[in-house]
């Protein structure tokens, strides 16, 4: 079953249970890619979905450090809640290890030897760990491999 399929039946069956937070965030989540679709001209494959989903991730984030700075612990939970439907339909994360063994197998195939090699090494282990790290870590991770 594609992650698009997953979606729409995990949709349904929550509509049904009148399960209203994460009805709304797989509502919003299917309208995200369809408006990606029609950009695409093409349906999303897997690992597009995942980085739509990535990209939902890293905005309720955002927003919870906002609004925790605001001092909104209403619109914090909130966010919280959608944030942990979101992270359902996400691979499990990495571990520092795991993260910290792709960006070594990285510099390695890359020969990267420091700071100037950095976008290169970056662009190799975002496509490996998509969905499985955030992106300031993976940076701060290589900087430190790298020296910088």
């Amino acid at each position: 079953m594609s992650l698009k399929e997953k979606i729409e039946q995990d949709f349904l069956v929550a509509y049904k249970a009148k399960e209203t937070v994460k009805t709304a965030v797989l509502r919003q989540l299917k309208t995200a890619a369809t408006v990606r679709e029609k950009e695409v001209l093409r349906p999303l494959t897997d690992p597009e979905y995942l980085d739509l989903i990535a990209k939902q991730v890293k905005q309720r984030r955002e927003s919870v450090e906002q609004f925790t700075k605001g001092g909104r612990p209403d619109l914090v939970a909130i966010e919280e809640r959608e944030l942990v439907v979101l992270l359902t339909y996400l691979p499990a994360a990495f571990s520092d290890q795991e993260l910290l063994a792709v960006i070594d197998q990285a510099m390695a195939e890359t020969g990267a030897a420091g700071p100037k090699d950095m976008g290169r090494v970056m662009k190799l282990v975002m496509d490996r760990a998509k969905g499985q790290a955030d992106g300031k870590k993976i940076s701060e991770f290589v900087k430190t491999r790298l020296g910088a």
